[in-house]
């Protein structure tokens, strides 16, 4: 514990530190202050409304040392399944590609059908993140999370591609930017998002509506505080406010992650990593309800009203988190593998090693009772 003088000593420090810092909390209070009159209240509106969520690669990694196999699945809200892979940091890049095509060329999955789109033939093509494994240098197991997100924008593009029997919103588990494509082909990408989604309402004269929503957000922490101070989104009725785009670049550290296309003229960059326009959004009715950071597709700023509208309607019934759409619920516990799934899957990889060592299998069997984690007595 700490001793009674070193907390006075650290009361009175951390008390002179936040003194000096008051300015730093002036500023950003007027930085929010305007937000104030933009506030709008968000009117319920009616649309069926889907979710696309791919498995968490924290919780669904199979950890067997040697092995570390991930398993890449995509599922909506109504369990629909798009996807379900089996890699490993150490899987060979160009085999994944191969996967992706037919011997003729043709895509066989998602991602093979949007290589295609942009006009690439390999992974390290379509992003600089997925390289060649360097021989005599460890493997970085960061690049599968890479391939995950390439495999989730690439469902969401082919979904656009089937006929819809409603106006429909599309909510994305996270905001509408990456930084994973190569050079300009995520813009290329987002033409082509919109391109599909103008053929529905031409076509089938359906609307459909791109969104997405994080749990976190560096632009709402860094003014949580702030908002509270001057009043902003605390109304008694679900509201939202535009988040201006200065806002944004003040938070994060590289500012093209906020750059959007009505940035390109005064940042002399085109924008090449983002997808939507932020919004801060509250979905209750009470002004300690919690806010989430939304991004709505860019080309469908106008239409922010409706979106969130159809939004609200869905997080109204939101369990078991309050206020927080209940399609991305459902397609998060769609996705989950835990409890027994999850132990199936771990015994598929013991039976896969067991098989590989033959006759030493023995030894396998025995490994497995020892505890793997005596220290976690102590607990």
């Amino acid at each position: 514990m700490i001793e009674t003088a070193s907390l006075t000593r650290l009361k009175q420090a951390i008390a002179e530190c936040v003194q000096t810092d008051q300015g730093v909390l002036d500023a950003l209070r007027c930085d929010i202050r305007p937000l104030k009159k933009e506030m709008r209240r968000i009117q319920p509106r009616t649309t069926t409304s889907i979710s696309l969520v791919g498995t968490d690669g924290g919780n669904n990694q199979l950890r067997f040392d040697p092995f570390l196999i991930q398993l890449i699945r995509v599922v909506d809200s109504s369990n629909n399944e798009y996807c379900l892979e089996v890699v490993s940091p150490t899987t060979p890049i160009d085999i994944i590609g191969e996967r992706q095509f037919d011997r003729g060329g043709a895509a066989r999955t998602a991602l093979g059908e949007m290589m295609l789109f942009l006009g690439v033939k390999t992974l390290p093509e379509l992003s600089h993140m997925v390289r060649p494994r360097d021989l005599g240098k460890p493997v970085s197991p960061t690049w599968v999370q890479v391939y995950r997100e390439l495999i989730e924008w690439a469902i969401l593009f082919a979904i656009l591609k089937k006929d819809f029997g409603t106006d429909t919103i599309i909510v994305c588990d996270g905001f509408l930017r990456s930084k994973v494509f190569a050079g300009d082909l995520f813009r290329r990408l987002l033409r082509g998002i919109e391109d599909r989604i103008n053929e529905q309402r031409e076509r089938n004269h359906r609307r459909v509506f791109l969104a997405g929503l994080a749990k976190h957000s560096k632009v709402l922490s860094r003014y949580r505080l702030a908002m509270s101070l001057e009043g902003v989104l605390d109304a008694d009725y679900p509201a939202y406010v535009e988040v201006p785009r200065e806002l944004e670049e003040q938070a994060y550290v590289w500012a093209e992650y906020a750059r959007g296309d009505d940035r390109i003229g005064e940042a002399g960059e085109i924008n090449k990593f983002v997808g939507g326009k932020m919004f801060f959004v509250k979905f209750g009715n009470h002004r300690s309800d919690p806010i989430w950071p939304v991004d709505i597709f860019l080309p469908q700023i106008g239409d922010a009203q409706t979106i969130l509208g159809s939004m609200l309607a869905d997080a109204i019934n939101g369990f078991p988190v309050p206020h927080y759409p209940r399609c991305l619920q459902r397609a998060h516990e769609n996705a989950a593998l835990v409890d027994f799934d999850f132990d199936i899957l771990q015994d598929c990889v013991y039976e896969g090693l067991r098989n590989c060592l033959g006759g030493g299998a023995d030894a396998l069997d025995a490994f497995m009772l020892q505890d793997a984690d005596p220290a976690q007595r102590r607990y």
